[in-house]
């Protein structure tokens, strides 16, 4: 396996710029996410990765090689795709073998290799039909069998559970990670879905516009967001934000909102001006004897926990918090934020203020 770096890379497609000098490292065995709406840049990064689209500029390195512009030919990966591009008129067995074939290796040795690959995906059941009939789930797995039974420095994947429906959708992406555990192997992973991301990424490389907002640990990222955006993409609800004019010096730990002050994590950035208080929903308590207070909108109830919506002198909040917590429509309630988990932004640029909190967590492209 091999660790990737990525330096400064840029892609043009005529006056449209699709990716944005971007760097990050994703390390030897890691299973990182490309994380980002659509258009994002994400699948072409990927893509660059792969040597199906060459970089305007920047270098990208695979086992310490620069191959920016080399083919995929050449660079020794496995592509898996969201169309599954197997080969209708071969059989399961065959799909899986043809990579080895058309490198040249004995039938009997190809044979041997696919019957391991095979056991690992738990389709040998499987290997002598024809690949037409099969479900969403194995035609995956089939495809995933194609791509590792050469044994290549790096997988990439682009959305490759994108076509299967929610429920075996999840399941898959359990086997994926677990396939990914036992074989050790560097693996780039595209997709649009934060859960996704979350759940099975080791490191997240979030892309806006071309731009690689944070790069990191799930959870540093959902703890600390480097951007509004980040912090509007991940989570569900995503974090809130409060908007607020004031001065914040280096080294202050409150902020006013309204008549009421609250504490935050010690600064290290200074500003003035528009500012925005960032909390998460489940950062939010609601105590009757808090100053700041908000008027219930709305409540969704799910189950052990309920989504409570509040309008406030700054803007709409929403808070995660007990079922048990009975609050009614129309009802004013007061509010108390956790200090230790608050985020401030600057709210014409979007970015972080840099605190004592998320010293050292935030990472950019």
């Amino acid at each position: 396996m091999a660790q990737i770096r990525i330096e400064h890379v840029r892609k043009e497609f005529g006056a449209f710029t699709a990716v944005q000098s971007s760097s990050f490292t994703i390390e030897d065995g890691e299973f990182f996410m490309l994380l980002g709406p659509s258009g994002c840049g994400k699948t072409t990064t990927l893509r660059m990765m792969a040597g199906l689209e060459l970089p305007t500029s920047g270098e990208i390195y695979i086992d310490g090689e620069e191959v920016g512009m080399k083919p995929a030919s050449q660079r020794d990966i496995a592509f898996v795709f969201q169309m599954f591009a197997l080969y209708p008129h071969l059989n399961v067995g065959k799909n899986i073998s043809y990579p080895l074939i058309s490198q040249g290796m004995p039938q009997a040795q190809a044979k041997k290799k696919v019957g391991e690959i095979a056991e690992i995906l738990g389709i040998t059941d499987i290997l002598n039909k024809p690949v037409g009939g099969l479900s969403g789930g194995d035609r995956q797995r089939v495809a995933l069998g194609r791509a590792i039974v050469r044994d290549p420095k790096a997988f990439f994947m682009d959305e490759p559970l994108g076509a299967l429906d929610a429920e075996f959708r999840e399941h898959m992406s359990e086997e994926l990670r677990a396939l990914h555990d036992r074989m050790n192997a560097t693996t780039v992973y595209v997709t649009h879905d934060q859960l996704e991301a979350m759940q099975m990424g080791d490191k997240i490389v979030v892309m806006n516009h071309g731009v690689v907002e944070q790069f990191g640990v799930p959870q540093n990222i959902y703890d600390w967001p480097a951007t509004k955006f980040v912090a509007q993409f991940i989570g569900s609800p995503p974090m809130n934000f409060l908007d607020f004019r004031g001065m914040l010096g280096v080294g202050e730990s409150k902020v006013c909102l309204g008549e009421a002050e609250f504490e935050v994590p010690r600064m290290l950035d200074g500003a003035n001006g528009d500012l925005t208080f960032g909390v998460r929903p489940e950062h939010i308590k609601l105590d009757d004897a808090a100053p700041y207070r908000g008027q219930v909108s709305a409540v969704e109830y799910l189950g052990t926990t309920q989504i409570i919506t509040l309008d406030t002198s700054n803007g709409t909040v929403k808070a995660r918090v007990a079922s048990s917590d009975k609050v009614s429509v129309g009802e004013r309630v007061g509010l108390r934020f956790d200090p230790r988990t608050v985020s401030i932004f600057n709210a014409d640029t979007g970015h972080v203020l840099k605190s004592e909190a998320n010293e050292g967590v935030l990472n950019h492209g």
